[in-house]
This record gives structure tokens, sequence and C-alpha cells, in this order.
């Protein structure tokens, strides 16, 4: 198959890093090849650069003091179902489609002004939303024609503005069609543009990646990609968003030594710039994190491939305050056509 991309969504930490394709293993097959895939991430830590952060901190050391406080986030947890359709033209090219459905469910005590006292984190503070829907479309090509072993390759594509995305003004006006708080003081007000199934943004991509044998029994493989939105939706004076760049790089190693059954583990580093405009929360959606994700990819069939992996955050550094998770997993199934 083509190299699948990882998900990757507008907050810091709140999208998934591992590398699908490396998991199952690149493939040269001309044909289909489906790939479902569902990863679940629960951010219930405060953070900020490389350690935990109290509410205390948000609110009386905040990230931008021009507010007089600090938003007090208390959970998000983000569940992705992924769909890619990939279809090898033949040994060089291959052309994948990614259609991602996420569902969010977000908390926060809201912006609480200084001096903190417990009342901020009080029962009746919390505000909830719920997000469910298509996030944003990717359409990306691959070439692995440059050495004969046909394990070097690159990919180049585009993310498309599938997603519902906007927010709210500071005069209160909503543009786009943004996901609004269902409960709590914030009732109606919209959910962060950050937040939304989608960023309004057309993207480009490009990566490229290299898989080999080390021994007998073991495969090694890296991957980088990299994506910066070009065009904007939401570009309008006082109601523009434009998402920070994403670049990734993940490297791994495969137990080959059993036909049906590949235990593996892969390092997956990621990072993200902050986000610009004035719909953005611009001092607190920079970051760069890596996860240390061991897994296993086992054949049900010729065509049909299973994995599972878990991700275990070893390093972070959060600019401002971002939610964090404490490990994240994935699932998911690919079949031959």
């Amino acid at each position: 198959m083509g190299m699948l991309p990882q998900a990757a969504h507008a907050c810091a930490t709140c999208g998934c890093t591992l590398s699908t394709d490396a998991a199952t293993g690149y493939s040269t097959e001309s044909g289909w090849r489906i790939n479902v895939d569902y990863t679940y991430i629960d951010q219930d830590q405060l953070r900020s650069g490389g350690s935990k952060a109290s509410p205390e901190q948000v609110v009386n050391q905040p990230s931008d003091p021009s507010l007089g406080g600090g938003e007090i986030e208390k959970r998000t947890i983000n569940r992705y179902y992924n769909v890619a359709a990939t279809y090898r033209f033949d040994g060089d090219w291959g052309v994948t489609f990614v259609l991602p459905y996420v569902i969010r469910d977000h908390s926060t005590y809201g912006t609480q002004l200084q001096p903190y006292t417990p009342a901020a984190i009080a029962p009746d503070q919390i505000s909830n939303s719920h997000v469910a829907g298509i996030g944003d479309a990717k359409v990306l090509a691959s070439y692995q024609g440059f050495l004969p072993t046909h394990n070097f390759g690159v990919q180049f594509g585009i993310k498309l503005p599938t997603g519902h995305y906007g927010g709210q003004t500071d005069d209160g006006n909503f543009v786009g069609r943004p996901t609004t708080f269902n409960s709590g003081p914030n009732l109606g007000q919209s959910l962060d543009t950050s937040l939304q199934a989608g960023t309004g943004s057309t993207d480009l991509i490009a990566g490229a990646y290299y898989f080999q044998p080390v021994s007998q029994n073991f495969d090694a493989f890296v991957n980088g990609q990299f994506q910066a939105a070009i065009k904007q939706n939401l570009d309008t004076p006082g109601a523009d968003f434009r998402p920070g760049n994403l670049a990734s790089i993940s490297l791994g190693l495969r137990y080959e030594a059993h036909a049906n059954w590949v235990p593996q583990v892969q390092i997956n580093w990621f990072h993200k710039s902050a986000d610009q405009g004035a719909l953005a929360d611009r001092p607190d959606t920079e970051g760069t994190v890596a996860y240390l994700s061991p897994g296993i990819s086992g054949s049900l069939s010729e065509k049909l491939q299973v994995y599972a992996f878990v991700q275990v955050p070893v390093y972070s550094h959060l600019q401002g305050y971002q939610l964090f998770p404490r490990w994240t997993g994935t699932v998911g199934i690919s079949m031959k056509l």
C-alpha cells in the first residue's frame, strides 16, 4: 500500500502519531487495499513545558497575561475512525484516499480571572461539548520506484476542508459552521476553532519513507511527513484562522521470525507550530511530543491483516497550558481486494 498519513489535528497533542502503514508492512502489490482503524486518545492531564500543571498555575501564571487569568481545560476525549483506500498502479505508483470520522468530547472550566480560588473548578463551572462528524479528507500519491528494491519512496498530496469548522469572534458573531457547547456557563457559545472536526484549510503534504531488512528476522523503517496550510476559508480580518504546520518522524523495528504474527515497536516524534489568526489560541497550541509505541500485527488470511498498538508518551514540551494523554491506543484492519 502507499504510505498512509498520520492523523493530526489542530491542538498539539490530540492527533494520532502512529505510522499505520509501517504497522502492516510496506507493499508493492498492485490493486486496491482498504484500511480501517480506530484511535482513542484521552487527554486528561494539564501540562506546560515538560511537566504537569495545576489550575492555580493556569490562572495566576497565564500564558496570555493580558487576559488577567487563564482557561482551565478539564478533559478532551478523542475517538478517530479512519477509512483509507489505496490503489497501487504498479510497484512504483500508488494513490491513497483518506476519510476520517471525528468524535470529540471536550469539557472546560472556562477562563477564570485572578486570583485563583477553588471556586474556579467547582462543578457549576464546567461547560461540555460534543463533536461528531466527518473530518478533513486527504488525497495522497506515492512513488517508490527510485531503487530496484522499491524500499524508498516519497509522498505528496493535499488535505481538503471537508470537516465542519468555524468559531466565534470577539463581538459574538459565528463564522463557519462550528460546534457549540451543549451545557454549562458556555452553553450556546462556539467550541474553540482548534477543536472542531475540521480546520477549514487546504493543506499541502509531503513525506518520504525507507524500509530495509537489518538481519534475518528484523526489518527497520523510518518515515517523515510535513503538512502546511496554503489556503484558509477563515480568512476575514478579525475572524481568521490558520492551523500550525505539522512535522512528524517515525522509526521502528519489526520482528519477522513468525509468518503470521509480527511484534514491533515504533518511536513517533511530532511537532506542531502555533495556530495563527484572531480565532486561534496562539499561546497554547504549539508543542513537541514523542511516543514509544509497542504493538503487533497479524495475518488472518492471505489478504487480511489486523494490528494493535499502545502509544506511551516519553517526551513532551508544550507551549502554554495544554491537555495531554497518559497513553493512546490504536487498532486496525487492512484488507487486499
